[in-house]
Parts: C-alpha cells; structure tokens; sequence
C-alpha cells in the first residue's frame, strides 16, 4: 500500500492549523497533570484523557493529509513541552513530549499506510501503534529509578488507553461524514462515499 500524495490534500488554514495546535496543546498539558494522580495502582487519569490527541490526529490525517497531522504534532509537541513544564515536573515534561512526538509521527504513518483499507482499520490501528509506543516511551522516561510503581501503572493505562482508543472509532466514524471529509485539491474532486463496512478511510 502506497502513502498518499500530500498534493491530493488542500492545505490547512492558520485558522485550522492554531485550533489543531491548541487543541493538542490542551489535550497533552491536562493529561500530564492527570498522570501525577492515579486512580489505583494500575492506572492514572492521565490515561483516560491521552487518548483524544489520537483521535484528534486521525482526523487532520483524514481531513487534510500527513503531512498536515506531522505539522500540528510537531508544533503541539513544541507548544505542549514548553507549557508542561509549568503544570508538571520538568522530567514529566520530557516524557510526555518525547512520547508524544513518537506517537503521533508513528500513528500518522501508520494511519496514512492504512487509509484505503476499511474504515475501521486506520484508525484502530494506528492508534494501537501510537498508544502503545507513547505508554512504553513515557513512563520509562518519567518514573524509571523512582518509587513510583510505573511498571504496574504502565500495563494499567496501556490497557485503558487501547479500550478508549477502541472507542474512538464511532466519533471517528462520525466525523468522517464532516470534519473529517478529505479536502481534495482536484477541481470538482469529490470524496469517496463509504458505504458501512466498505473501504476508505
């Protein structure tokens, strides 16, 4: 399967591109103060809200291409690691941004291999891919060497992590018919109409 063309995609406004960022932005500094307070020794709330940026990164991969998603990841990193370390300790803050970047670059690339394939594919995919990733990156970086139970607390969140992501799939489903309808660049280009249980993605 061959990566989309980033040409077939109309560009991003700065409009689009400043929501996209704040919304990462947000997501990424609320989910680094949440991971500071478990729930139980198996899981954070951290884990419950992280899954979003995922969802949020499918659409723009959707909507306007890779090449737009990599753009809003590497700018929310930018925006979200400098903001961390005002909400959260400075190691919590590397982490997460390092696990961040990771994540999404990888879920992107996944995602994008993945569009053409059934709906469902990209996105569960993907987001297994960056979730897991992003859960081992983090909390190896953030709690190794500490008193922090992160090992439990690791299978705790990657374990909620991939059924929220699981989740995701029926607002994606949903967005796919408007915020998420690819914006093609050739004239008079319509999307392809997916029928449930069809392909395209």
């Amino acid at each position: 399967m061959t990566s989309t063309n980033q040409s077939a995609f109309l560009p991003m406004t700065l409009r689009q591109m400043a929501i996209a960022v704040l919304v990462m932005c947000a997501i990424v500094v609320g989910s680094n103060i949440l991971v500071q307070y478990p729930i139980n020794r198996w899981l954070t709330w951290g884990a419950i809200t992280y899954p979003i940026a995922f969802l949020v990164a499918d659409v723009l991969n959707r909507r306007f291409g890779p090449g737009a998603a990599r753009r809003v990841a590497v700018f929310g990193f930018v925006a979200a690691i400098v903001v961390s370390f005002w909400v959260a300790t400075p190691r919590i803050a590397v982490a997460s941004g390092l696990a961040f970047l990771c994540a999404q670059l990888l879920d992107i690339h996944v995602f994008d291999r993945l569009r053409e394939q059934r709906w469902w594919r990209a996105p569960l995919i993907a987001g297994v891919a960056g979730a897991t990733l992003d859960t081992f990156i983090f909390f190896s970086v953030a709690f190794a060497g500490t008193q922090v139970p992160w090992v439990t607390l690791l299978f705790g969140d990657l374990a909620i992590k991939l059924f929220i992501n699981a989740t995701m799939l029926a607002p994606f489903r949903a967005f796919m018919w408007n915020l998420a309808r690819p914006a093609l660049a050739q004239d008079g280009a319509q999307p392809a109409i997916v029928r449930p249980g069809g392909r395209g993605a």
